[in-house]
């Protein structure tokens, strides 16, 4: 008999070692974890680990012969300035990648007569908003406005989102049997700041990198320009919100993808914020024109009206908290 298991992809990443620490708790799933990397020595034997490619399907096909997938949260990525450099990687990573998933939990859940629960970090990249004007008239985007990302990665992700639509309402729908389809979740979050992890180039790492430059002492030059506005959350909020999507019942919700979010902040305010804290910091703004370009197209805020009504989310870290409570402390201990 195969056993129930969590499949988390992009396993060392900072939301999915948060994902091991949560689940692991209590007992009553095994963890099978995947990334191209291992997990810190603090999650041994919390998890099945495996090191390997979500392109492998030869990988999978043997997973499944001794396990049963419950769950799949599918974190594995190539994230947004990487992708710009390297598009067709980005697609066969965010895509093929994704797809490989997909099918997989689809077999599953007719395997097993039981949806499998697919849960999928989505972005603020699937917007495109046309000009500035229209950003500051639609301050905040609901889940279907402005569907038309100007990059690979906003593309993959919109696409992705399309597929787990279709792989839950549509798939094989000229069967001669009803199958059972697996249960697409997503999340588009907005620029998540993390304490923990070092900022790696991202497109809204501008915030980050701030704090960061900040607490070592050392000069930062903003990417953007100062009026330049994108939602955030801090990193604790977005595994709480992946963790209350996956528990919801399918039937109290009403779409398959949602926005989150926490605050938004202009890069001015942000850097303001940072000078609370650390009142030497030296900030400087220097635009690049490609990024920011990417920026502009980026909704100044989302409405998560829906995510609130359907599944009761709310944020606990409004800028106060974030900064004061998690991300300055955690940042100082690093660089201390």
């Amino acid at each position: 008999m195969r056993k129930k298991a969590i499949l988390i992809t992009g396993a060392a990443g900072e939301i999915g070692q948060a994902l091991i620490e949560q689940l692991s708790a209590s007992g009553e799933y095994i963890l099978l974890t995947l990334d191209l990397h291992p997990l810190p020595e603090a999650l041994d034997g919390r998890s099945v680990h495996m090191i390997g490619d979500i392109l492998d399907q030869k990988l999978f096909a043997r997973l499944v012969t001794e396990y049963e997938l419950d769950t799949i949260f599918h974190l594995a990525a190539l994230l947004s300035t990487r992708s710009e450099f390297s598009p067709e990687l980005a697609h066969q990573v965010n895509v093929n990648g994704t797809l490989n998933l997909m099918q997989l939990a689809a077999a599953q859940s007719q395997q097993r007569g039981k949806p499998v629960r697919f849960i999928f970090p989505s972005s603020i990249a699937v917007y495109g908003m046309p000009d500035l004007k229209t950003k500051a008239r639609d301050f905040y985007v609901r889940e279907w406005d402005w569907n038309y990302p100007t990059t690979m990665y906003g593309c993959n992700k919109l696409y992705c989102e399309q597929l787990g639509s279709y792989y839950s309402h549509n798939y094989q729908q000229l069967a001669e049997t009803t199958p059972t389809m697996l249960d697409f979740r997503s999340i588009r979050f907005p620029g998540l700041i993390s304490a923990f992890t070092v900022p790696s180039g991202g497109t809204s790492d501008y915030g980050p990198e701030m704090l960061h430059a900040a607490a070592q002492g050392v000069p930062y030059s903003c990417f953007v320009r100062q009026d330049s506005t994108i939602p955030f959350m801090a990193m604790p909020d977005a595994i709480t919100s992946l963790l209350q999507l996956w528990e919801t019942p399918r039937s109290e919700l009403s779409r398959t993808v949602y926005n989150v979010t926490s605050f938004s902040l202009s890069a001015a305010e942000f850097k303001a914020e940072v000078e609370k804290r650390f009142p030497q910091a030296e900030v400087s703004f220097d635009p690049d024109l490609q990024r920011q370009g990417i920026v502009d197209s980026w909704p100044a805020g989302l409405n998560d009206k829906q995510a609130r009504r359907d599944w009761g989310w709310q944020p606990a870290y409004d800028v106060a908290r974030a900064f004061d409570d998690y991300l300055v402390p955690n940042i100082q201990e690093r660089y201390r």
